[in-house]
């Protein structure tokens, strides 16, 4: 399982970074399109939807939205300032506070869903479509000045999101004792997440120090921070809809990876988290 996982990652990692500085605008939007109908078509299965033609349409309807969507935008205007976009991003800071209190009150929380399939697709859709928005916008951030700005956001917060991973899974499997959500994900604990935002905030250093970015440091480091710890919820609230639906990985797409929402649930909170808080509310950069 470890050697496939590995093998899957060094093939991956340098797949996705291409994509983030080789695709245009059009372009990328269309793989990340595909990529959030693959999630709608997992988190199918995570709502209670018994059949493959069922997630089929989901999926669809899904794709449909975000397209429709991107068309009420006009050609070469930015992204952030537009409405659909702001209320997009802005529905995901108030999802993802929904999103911890479940978490937290996990299993008694799960009473007032559990039996909703309506709730549980509503829970998806506020958790794939501002993913989609907040990759669209900060891939398209300052394009027209430079084609490669946006690439470089991005790619910074996919590595604090990486870096939290992979350091509290190291900690955690070295140090780790007190149990994080022992009702929710057992193997994470509170060393685990510690050595994560202590990894991310030498990645986050590191990359600030030697990268094209430019943002105000200490609303970068507060983003940041927030970023890393959503990234943590993104993974705990997956794992909690995992749980009620009975399931251990949400789809078999990636060898020894799972499904794209495996991959992607830190993401789906870290990723549109930072670009509201970056660009709408402290406006950092």
């Amino acid at each position: 399982m470890l050697k496939s996982r590995l093998i899957t990652a060094f093939i991956l990692i340098p797949v996705v970074i291409a994509a983030l500085f080789l695709l245009p605008p059009v372009g990328f939007a269309l793989v990340t399109l595909a990529v959030c109908m693959l999630a709608a078509w997992e988190w199918g299965q995570l709502a209670g939807l018994a059949t493959r033609s069922q997630r089929i349409w989901l999926s669809i309807l899904c794709g449909l939205l975000l397209a429709l969507m991107m068309f009420t935008i006009p050609d070469y205007h930015p992204f952030a300032s537009a409405a659909i976009v702001k209320y997009a991003l802005g529905a995901s800071l108030a999802w993802w506070a929904v999103a911890l209190v479940l978490v937290l009150f996990y299993p008694r929380s799960a009473a007032f869903w559990r039996h909703s399939c309506t709730l549980r697709l509503l829970f998806g859709i506020l958790t794939i479509m501002p993913f989609f928005w907040g990759m669209l916008t900060l891939r398209q951030y300052h394009y027209s000045v430079n084609h490669f700005t946006g690439a470089w956001w991005l790619l910074y917060v996919m590595l604090l999101v990486w870096g939290a991973d992979s350091g509290a899974y190291l900690f955690g499997r070295a140090l780790g004792k007190h149990k994080l959500a022992p009702k929710v994900s057992p193997g994470k604990t509170w060393e685990g997440l510690i050595g994560g935002l202590v990894t991310s905030a030498v990645i986050s250093w590191l990359f600030g120090k030697y990268a094209p970015l430019d943002a105000l440091p200490l609303s970068l480091l507060a983003c940041s921070v927030i970023a890393a710890l959503a990234s943590v919820l993104g993974d705990l609230t997956e794992s909690m809809f995992k749980r009620e639906a009975g399931i251990k990985d949400s789809g078999h797409l990636i060898p020894g990876h799972g499904g794209i929402l495996d991959r992607i649930d830190s993401l789906t909170a870290a990723v549109p988290v930072f670009a509201c808080l970056m660009l709408l509310i402290f406006r950092a950069i």
